[in-house]
Protein backbone atom coordinates (compact mmCIF):
# COMPACT_ATOMS: atom_id res chain seq x y z
CA UNK A 1 0.00 0.00 0.00
CA UNK A 2 2.65 2.81 1.09
CA UNK A 3 4.63 1.97 -2.52
CA UNK A 4 1.14 2.93 -4.35
CA UNK A 5 0.82 6.00 -2.10
CA UNK A 6 4.58 6.85 -2.64
CA UNK A 7 4.13 6.19 -6.41
CA UNK A 8 0.57 8.46 -6.58
CA UNK A 9 2.63 11.54 -4.49
CA UNK A 10 5.61 10.96 -7.21
CA UNK A 11 3.32 11.22 -10.20
CA UNK A 12 1.73 14.65 -8.68
CA UNK A 13 5.12 16.04 -7.58
CA UNK A 14 6.42 15.82 -11.63
CA UNK A 15 2.58 16.82 -12.62
CA UNK A 16 2.99 20.27 -10.11
CA UNK A 17 6.39 20.66 -11.21
CA UNK A 18 5.18 21.09 -15.35
CA UNK A 19 2.65 22.99 -14.94
CA UNK A 20 4.36 25.22 -12.73
CA UNK A 21 7.08 26.58 -14.97
CA UNK A 22 3.87 26.13 -17.66
CA UNK A 23 1.68 28.79 -15.66
CA UNK A 24 4.79 30.80 -15.00
CA UNK A 25 5.63 31.40 -18.55
CA UNK A 26 1.81 31.85 -19.26
CA UNK A 27 2.01 34.45 -16.73
CA UNK A 28 4.45 36.07 -18.25
CA UNK A 29 3.25 35.92 -21.19
CA UNK A 30 -0.32 37.39 -20.32
CA UNK A 31 1.90 40.08 -18.64
CA UNK A 32 3.52 41.41 -21.91
CA UNK A 33 0.36 41.09 -23.76
CA UNK A 34 -0.90 43.75 -21.39
CA UNK A 35 2.05 45.92 -22.06
CA UNK A 36 1.39 45.47 -25.40
CA UNK A 37 -2.21 46.40 -24.73
CA UNK A 38 -1.15 50.05 -23.11
CA UNK A 39 1.38 50.67 -25.47
CA UNK A 40 -1.22 50.46 -28.28
CA UNK A 41 -3.90 52.26 -26.56
CA UNK A 42 -1.59 54.92 -25.73
CA UNK A 43 -0.26 54.94 -29.29
CA UNK A 44 -4.23 55.41 -30.10
CA UNK A 45 -4.75 58.22 -28.10
CA UNK A 46 -1.56 59.78 -29.26
CA UNK A 47 -2.84 59.45 -32.86
CA UNK A 48 -5.97 61.24 -31.68
CA UNK A 49 -4.15 64.11 -30.12
CA UNK A 50 -3.47 64.58 -33.49
CA UNK A 51 -6.21 64.71 -35.01
CA UNK A 52 -8.27 67.17 -32.62
CA UNK A 53 -10.82 69.87 -33.45
CA UNK A 54 -8.39 72.52 -33.65
CA UNK A 55 -6.11 70.94 -36.01
CA UNK A 56 -9.70 69.45 -38.16
CA UNK A 57 -10.12 73.19 -38.82
CA UNK A 58 -7.06 73.42 -40.84
CA UNK A 59 -5.56 69.67 -41.79
CA UNK A 60 -7.60 66.88 -43.57
CA UNK A 61 -6.18 63.62 -42.14
CA UNK A 62 -6.66 60.64 -43.61
CA UNK A 63 -6.51 58.10 -40.82
CA UNK A 64 -5.78 54.68 -42.01
CA UNK A 65 -3.13 53.91 -39.08
CA UNK A 66 -5.78 53.65 -35.62
CA UNK A 67 -8.30 51.26 -37.09
CA UNK A 68 -5.29 49.14 -37.36
CA UNK A 69 -4.24 49.72 -33.63
CA UNK A 70 -7.93 49.08 -32.53
CA UNK A 71 -7.94 45.54 -34.58
CA UNK A 72 -4.16 44.80 -33.03
CA UNK A 73 -5.63 46.12 -29.72
CA UNK A 74 -9.03 43.42 -29.93
CA UNK A 75 -6.87 40.63 -31.47
CA UNK A 76 -4.34 41.43 -28.51
CA UNK A 77 -7.47 41.51 -26.19
CA UNK A 78 -8.74 37.83 -27.82
CA UNK A 79 -5.52 36.09 -27.00
CA UNK A 80 -5.70 37.52 -23.39
CA UNK A 81 -8.72 35.88 -22.61
CA UNK A 82 -7.38 32.35 -24.50
CA UNK A 83 -4.48 32.53 -22.52
CA UNK A 84 -6.33 33.58 -18.78
CA UNK A 85 -8.43 30.52 -19.26
CA UNK A 86 -5.40 28.15 -20.11
CA UNK A 87 -3.74 29.85 -16.90
CA UNK A 88 -6.70 29.19 -15.10
CA UNK A 89 -6.88 25.79 -16.55
CA UNK A 90 -3.39 24.68 -15.42
CA UNK A 91 -3.91 26.33 -12.25
CA UNK A 92 -6.33 23.79 -11.17
CA UNK A 93 -4.26 20.88 -12.08
CA UNK A 94 -1.78 22.05 -9.75
CA UNK A 95 -4.10 22.62 -7.14
CA UNK A 96 -6.20 19.46 -7.32
CA UNK A 97 -5.47 17.01 -5.04
CA UNK A 98 -5.37 13.20 -5.72
CA UNK A 99 -7.84 11.30 -3.70
CA UNK A 100 -6.94 9.25 -1.28
CA UNK A 101 -6.84 5.23 -1.27
CA UNK A 102 -10.83 4.25 -0.88
CA UNK A 103 -11.72 7.60 -1.31
CA UNK A 104 -15.14 8.16 -3.05
CA UNK A 105 -14.21 8.88 -6.87
CA UNK A 106 -15.22 7.85 -10.05
CA UNK A 107 -14.49 4.03 -10.92
CA UNK A 108 -14.10 2.45 -14.11
CA UNK A 109 -15.82 -1.04 -14.72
Amino acid sequence: MQNTADYTSAQSDRRTDGCTSIISNLGSLVEQVHANMKLIETAIAREAAFGGPEAAASIVVLDDVTPRYVQANAALNASNVGLGVALHLLQEITSSKPEPEGGEGHRFV
